[in-house]
């Protein structure tokens, strides 16, 4: 294992580099997420071996969970309560069907194309059906990008993170010969339903408990009220986490859509000085994640995990995308845009250290199919956001909202 002073050398280092090479990055198609992955894969495993870390090791696992915890609850804070009833229906119609159509097709390709049996192809699909809120924020906060398609796309990336975990837990514990039976209603009632219960009740609670503009609530300086975000989205987790165990990322989620909708003043601070962490843990994530990797790990089943890749991204995510969409109103232009903008990233890493961790027999394979999947979205999403943007801007100018949107009152 790395050492804490090399790892906080190469971290460091990384964090210069990147502040160096900020100014190109904006000019360019370069990515800093995608820079960082590629620098930790060179020192890493595949490269130098100065960052050595084990894949199923808590800190890796923790960091990924640490840098979710902190999107989801940023995202849930932009989430705007207009859209939120107006506009419900596209980010709900990706979930409900977008997912199991990309976990099917990815499924069918896997079991097609590689030895792997319909029990663990599913799992695979299942890892690779949730889009990614890190690499899908770039995106998500730019004015360029209309109203419909932000909201739609953050909504969908914050919540399917945490519906995607109970068929992972349960497909897991199906080829776990170590595990016991596993009834997947309850798991699914008790970890979605106590998710979105805890979500509310301990958001409303962090939003009465800030005292109001005015009197004590000016004395609070923004910085402190963005602390006292900070502290909410990791004690919903860690509240919700405990027995009787709901899903803690849909908690923070929607503890932050309450907070962010009746706190406005808390919302206001936080955008403004979350940037810095944000920005820290994602590229520490993504170094560490790219240490990780190897070219033989990545290429286990060669050119079928290269198809997977590709069906992933360009068949999955697209057909999945223009089915749960039909009859909304959006225009084949932000149709194309929402069906290329479901990255891959840390739930699938993360998840995927779950199922490495397990007694599974061909868990190690699932795993580099689904880091393959990931680095690839990595380097593909992050260097095509801005050209993305800017082909929908000259598309589809902020206008007239779509039909499905209107009506979703």
């Amino acid at each position: 294992m790395t050492s804490y002073s090399t790892g906080v050398l190469v971290l460091g280092a990384l964090l210069v580099g990147g502040a160096l090479l900020s100014g190109l990055a904006n000019r360019s198609f370069l990515s800093l997420t995608a820079l960082f992955v590629v620098a930790g894969f060179v020192l890493g495993e595949a490269g130098f071996k100065v960052l050595q870390f084990a894949p199923d090791s808590g800190f890796v696992e923790g960091l990924a969970t640490t840098a979710l915890i902190v999107i989801l609850f940023r995202d849930g804070l932009e989430v705007e309560f207009e859209m939120l009833q107006r506009a419900w229906r596209p980010p709900l119609a990706k979930l409900v069907i977008g997912m199991p159509v990309t976990a099917a097709i990815v499924a069918v390709a896997a079991h097609a194309l590689t030895s792997l049996s319909w029990t663990e192809s599913f799992l695979l699909g299942a890892l690779l059906s949730p889009t990614d809120p890190v690499l899908s924020n770039a995106v998500v906060t730019n004015p360029r990008v209309p109203r419909a398609i932000r909201h739609s796309l953050n909504l969908e990336s914050g919540l399917n993170d945490g519906l995607a975990l109970p068929p992972v837990l349960a497909l897991t514990a199906a080829l776990d010969p170590t595990q016991g039976s596993f009834n997947t209603l309850t798991f699914v009632l008790q970890d979605i339903g106590l998710g979105l219960a805890f979500g509310i009740v301990l958001g409303l609670v962090a939003s009465l408990l800030l005292p109001r503009p005015g009197g004590l609530g000016e004395t609070i300086p923004a910085h402190q009220k963005s602390l006292y975000g900070l502290g909410v989205a990791f004690a919903v987790y860690g509240v919700t986490v405990l027995p009787p165990h709901g899903n803690g990322f849909i908690a923070v989620y929607v503890a932050a859509i309450v907070l962010g909708i009746r706190r406005a003043d808390l919302r206001a601070a936080f955008e403004h000085r979350s940037a810095d962490i944000v920005e820290i843990l994602k590229l520490g994530v993504f170094a560490v994640f790219g240490s990780l990797l190897t070219f033989h790990a990545l290429f286990i089943d060669g050119a079928a995990s290269v198809a997977i890749v590709v069906i992933t991204l360009l068949v999955a995510r697209p057909v999945a995308v223009w089915l749960s969409l039909v009859g909304t109103g959006f225009g084949a232009a932000a149709k194309w845009f929402m069906a290329w903008f479901g990255p891959k990233g840390i739930a699938t890493m993360t998840f995927s250290l779950l199922v490495l961790s397990r007694e599974i027999s061909a868990g190690t394979e699932i795993f580099d199919l689904s880091a393959l999947v990931v680095l690839t979205s990595i380097i593909a999403h992050g260097l095509t956001d801005t050209p993305g943007v800017n082909w929908l801007a000259r598309r589809s100018p902020e206008g007239p909202e779509p039909a499905g949107i209107r009506d979703a009152a």
